[in-house]
């Protein structure tokens, strides 16, 4: 049985399965107490010797970790607290992390208080202002609204994102702000105050505005201020991965640490050299946040590399599954986080895929070769394997970005190392004029090859429609790649052609099911509204304002395109007289 062969896999998607079983159905705490009573008494089981149970403990194994799966996430769920708060409220708050900037705010994750009452918000401070940092308490006069559910299916649930990181709360704040120094700093928040000031470091360095963006956000996990412009070349090259802090950054870093531990040491100095180097990675995972995608690289490897100190042979499907259940054990929430699907899902393909890829590239004889064909298999093969989940989530997808990992992805160790070094030189104030110069031509050079490949938008699809089903035909497909890959033979050839036309059947009978139906919506966004009537595959947007096309193009038109799956939309503006519209006999009043 496949338990038998991959124990620790199994159970944790059993335990994941109960973790989603639960979110669905939120059992209250009296089913989640017997749920709890019947997992001890499984457990109790595998202390008794008896035959018929020893046949059937791979089953009573998967069971007890899903009944564990739903406790652990029903006790992980928050019990939203409802606070008395007015629409205008003084707010005293301190920062716990920075997030991205909009056109308008600065945004900050807060704990914050008023009369006694403490909660997270998210405090939207305007641009002019001056940047707030962990040394301070703030106070100030807000607009405190709570983030609402969506008007309709297709649309991001901003507010359910919010909930799961315990947020239900937004704070605008346009007038001024006073502060005090704080005296009650603990450790993490030290910590994240030097980062920042680190970060000012960079802001103050004399490379340009752009290189110093994309360094902050390649080593320090800071992509506060980065340029749309920069980050739509990035996702439209399909490079997303190789700006933000992921497995690559932590592997290449935890490398460069061993690299110097073994070239520097006695010989045999192996063991402690591992050692070190996982110590530093860590350290510098407290430096950049804890950020999720840090916690889970560094758990992953130093799981991996926790077997090799044991003298056991390192099998990645254990690492991934133990780091899995270690970071949902800690937060069940951490598996609705799109980057931790992701990330996992790329070490699954890593592990399906890469090899039998390695085979079809040239032969590597050289050392040299060797890195740049065991970066590109790696790297192809977590794009084919979390290929699904990205056109589920964000329905776009550009054949460009296989070529541009091909160009780009060998190099980036070498941009990770460099990158690194910069970091570390000016966070202790060291200046190189002739380092600065190199480092500013090199990234101003990759951005601009990335800009280059951005703008292929011949081979760059969007709006692609595709719900979980489909996404599920897709994964058959990557799993039946493997076996044609490995013996170029009928059967295996067949089996991926015969999954192709299912997915292909699928795909088509939804299209005809959602094509079947009209609908007619009005939406918001800000303070203009929206109307759209369908028909069959055709789509009519009306605006009553040109002036957030662009936005509403965005947020709105794009998601309702890829959701209902639309051939064709076209967008007018309706007269500002209008006051009703007429529908399949139906009059709707615009006021």
């Amino acid at each position: 049985m496949i338990l038998n062969r991959q124990p620790l896999l199994i159970l944790v998607i059993s335990f994941i399965l109960g973790i989603f079983f639960q979110d669905k159905i939120s059992f209250a705490q009296s089913s989640v107490t017997i749920i709890l009573v019947i997992s001890i008494l499984i457990s109790g089981l595998f202390f008794i010797k008896n035959q018929i149970l020893f046949k059937i403990r791979n089953i009573l194994l998967v069971i007890l970790f899903f009944g564990l799966g739903i406790s652990f996430h029903f006790y992980n769920q928050i019990n939203y607290e409802k606070f008395n708060l007015k629409t205008n409220e003084t707010i005293v708050f301190k920062v716990s992390k920075k997030l991205n900037s909009n056109e308008k705010y600065k945004k900050y994750e807060v704990v914050a208080e008023v009369e006694n009452q403490v909660f997270e918000a998210i405090v939207n401070v305007e641009k002019g202002k001056k940047e707030l940092d962990f040394n301070h308490y703030y106070k100030a006069k807000a607009y405190v609204v709570q983030p609402k559910s969506p008007e309709h299916d297709f649309q991001f649930d901003y507010s359910k994102y919010l909930q799961r990181k315990n947020i239900f709360y937004q704070c605008y704040i346009n007038g001024e702000i006073s502060s005090a120094l704080r005296a009650d700093l603990n450790f993490s928040e030290k910590i994240r105050q030097k980062r920042l000031e680190t970060l000012q470091e960079i802001d103050n360095s004399k490379i340009s505005f752009r290189s110093r963006e994309f360094l902050k956000g390649i080593i320090l996990a800071d992509r506060t201020e980065i340029d749309a412009e920069t980050v739509e070349d990035f996702s439209r090259s399909g490079l997303v991965h190789f700006l933000a802090i992921s497995g690559t950054h932590i592997v290449v870093i935890f490398g460069m640490f061993y690299f110097l531990m073994m070239r520097f040491s006695p010989v045999g100095f192996r063991k402690y050299a591992i050692i070190i180097s996982l110590f530093f990675i860590w350290i510098f995972a407290v430096f950049i946040g804890f950020g999720n995608s840090v916690m889970r690289s560094c758990i992953m490897i130093s799981v991996y590399f926790i077997y090799v100190l044991l003298q056991r042979k390192p099998d990645l499907l254990h690492s991934m599954a133990l780091s899995a259940f270690i970071i949902l054990m800690i937060d069940t929430q951490q598996i609705f986080d799109v980057g931790f699907q992701l990330s996992f899902l790329a070490v699954l393909g890593i592990y399906w895929l890469n090899q039998p890829i390695l085979k079809y590239l040239p032969r590597q004889d050289h050392y040299f070769k060797k890195i740049i064909y065991n970066t590109i298999s790696i790297s192809i093969a977590a794009q084919l394997a979390t290929l699904p989940m990205v056109l589920y989530y964000f329905h776009q997808f550009s054949l460009i970005s296989i070529f541009a990992n091909f160009f780009i992805v060998p190099f980036s160790e070498l941009i990770i190392v460099f990158s690194f070094v910069m970091t570390a030189l000016i966070g202790f104030n060291v200046d190189f004029e002739g380092i600065n110069v190199i480092y500013d031509f090199v990234i101003q050079v990759l951005l601009k090859v990335i800009h280059w490949f951005a703008g292929f938008d011949s081979v760059f699809f969007e709006n692609i429609p595709l719900n979980l089903v489909e996404v599920f035909a897709l994964f058959g497909i990557v799993y039946f790649l493997k076996f044609m890959l490995v013996k170029f033979n009928f059967k295996n050839i067949s089996n991926v052609i015969l999954s192709v036309l299912i997915f292909i059947l699928i795909k088509v009978s939804f299209n005809i099911i959602e094509n079947q139906k009209d609908e007619f919506l009005v939406h918001h966004y800000k303070k203009d509204k929206i109307i759209s009537i369908k028909s069959g595959d055709q789509a009519i947007f009306w605006l009553n304002s040109n002036d957030e096309r662009d936005k509403i193009q965005q947020y709105i038109v794009n998601s309702y395109v890829s959701k209902r799956r639309i051939k064709n939309v076209t967008i007018k503006k309706f007269p500002a007289s209008a006051k009703t519209v007429k529908f399949k006999n139906k009059i709707y009043y615009l006021d």
